[in-house]
């Protein structure tokens, strides 16, 4: 079962402050009185830039590190400095995914905001018009990105390095790591009476049905009644490509061709589906759907939990197996039941995890277990579809608070030196960059502390 802690907030926050400093660069340049505060290269930086982000940074309350005059023109000045490079190197992006990053943006937006005309109020832009400039801050953002991994993919690591690394490191910088654990696990998923089975399969019917006579609307039905997260939406999901939807969503999805249509009923792990085309757009399709999930009784539960207690009892007292020689038979988690039920934190692609990062009702089984101990089987809904299912673990280490060191914590520590490597490369990059570029700050916008050395250079 594989997991995955994503910092979503932190994400927005980067992108309204870049979404908000691009749309002022598309007024700031029809503007003739715009005053201009700092030239990189033949690029200007409009003093409206620096507002508008000012601005966006106060509204999200993000805290800003010294004078935000001075602050905010660097960053701008430096982003310029990646985006010539990467013309420079002809870096070219994946358009695709560009547009599916802002669709998934724009869907979130309308939902936090409550709807597409308040979504144009509060950009004083129409959606189309955000939306071209959310591709190309978007698409901006990713060439910086790939600038800084050409700069820094041939980094080596050794070792040694990591070795030398930490033997510098003063005492206060040593991290304090704290409690973590290891865990296997088994899952079995209850059956589903087919008599419920079948009564999901005729409500959707129905609902096909009605769209196709032209009764209902697509989109009211999915926010009436689907069961997934996107039914705010209207059942709308954006542009993808065939990776980011599983393979039976995708396969069915890809053959429609009339928008006026409805797919047939698709069977996922997450439940039932009807699909609607909304476009197509060369290998990415924007699609609407109605979810519907089959219930699983109390019943249906408790026999699986019977299932699985007798499973632990042929482990523990008959000793007919052990749990590594039977999980990937009897298991069905299809992310963990092959490599013995071990589970992987997505968020540092290693068995660790500390115990926020797992499953609420993992961790409360979790926390009174000794290492080597085997749970009682237990109720737990899948992280992924939200279903009900029940499950059993194995702690198989637990790593006790405590500062960090070589022999427990390599790998994190091996992070905390490829990151300080990768920024001491961009960082010489920047300075030298800056020193070969023609830089003009004007008149009190220049008496700052800046991060970065060199700016001031050329009031030649």
């Amino acid at each position: 079962m594989k997991l995955k802690t994503t910092t979503v907030k932190t994400k927005i926050l980067t992108f309204c402050l870049t979404c908000a400093a691009y749309a002022s660069i598309a007024t700031a340049q029809n503007n003739i009185a715009e005053e201009v505060a700092w030239v990189v290269g033949d690029q200007p930086i409009w003093k409206s830039e620096i507002e508008e982000m000012y601005q966006q940074m106060q509204y999200e309350r993000t805290p800003i590190k010294g004078d935000p005059y001075c602050v905010i023109p660097e960053r701008l000045a430096v982003e310029k400095l990646y985006l010539h490079q990467a013309e420079l190197d002809t870096v070219e992006v994946q358009e695709g995914m560009i547009n599916q990053e802002v669709d998934s943006r724009l869907n979130y937006y309308i939902t936090n905001l409550g709807s597409k005309e308040k979504v144009e109020e509060y950009f004083n832009k129409t959606i189309p018009e955000l939306r071209e400039t959310m591709l190309e801050s978007t698409r901006n953002m990713q060439k910086i990105r790939m600038v800084q991994h050409s700069l820094t993919k041939d980094i080596k690591t050794t070792p040694s390095d990591v070795r030398k690394y930490f033997s510098q490191l003063p005492a206060d910088s040593i991290p304090y790591v704290p409690l973590q654990v290891e865990v296997q696990i088994m899952t079995l998923n209850p059956d589903i009476p087919r008599e419920e089975i079948d009564e999901v399969k005729a409500r959707l019917r129905e609902y096909s049905d009605r769209i196709n006579r032209g009764d209902a609307d697509f989109s009211t039905l999915a926010i009436l009644y689907s069961e997934d997260g996107s039914s705010v939406y209207g059942g709308e999901i954006g542009f993808k490509g065939r990776s980011s939807l599983v393979p039976e969503y995708a396969a069915v999805a890809f053959n429609l061709n009339d928008p006026k249509k409805v797919s047939k009923i698709v069977q996922t792990e997450y439940g039932f589906h009807i699909i609607q085309l909304i476009e197509k757009r060369g290998d990415r399709v924007n699609t609407r759907h109605i979810l519907l999930k089959p219930k699983v009784s109390e019943k249906d539960l408790e026999v699986a939990l019977t299932r699985l207690d007798t499973v632990r009892n042929d482990i523990l007292v008959n000793k007919r197996f052990t749990f590594e020689e039977i999980v990937e038979y009897i298991s069905q988690d299809k992310d963990t039941r092959n490599s013995k039920g071990v589970m992987i934190n997505e968020e540092n692609s290693t068995t660790r995890f500390e115990m926020s990062h797992l499953p609420q009702e993992i961790a409360k089984v979790v926390n009174d277990m000794q290492v080597g101990e085997l749970s009682k089987p237990f109720i737990m809904k899948n992280p992924k579809s939200g279903n009900e299912i029940v499950a059993m673990v194995k702690l198989t280490n637990r790593i006790d608070a405590h500062k960090a060191n070589l022999s427990d914590d390599y790998q994190m520590i091996k992070g905390m030196y490829e990151t300080t490597a990768k920024e001491e490369i961009i960082k010489n990059w920047l300075d030298k960059k800056i020193k070969d570029t023609y830089v003009r700050i004007e008149d009190g916008w220049s008496n700052c502390e800046f991060e970065h050395k060199g700016w001031n250079k050329s009031k030649q």
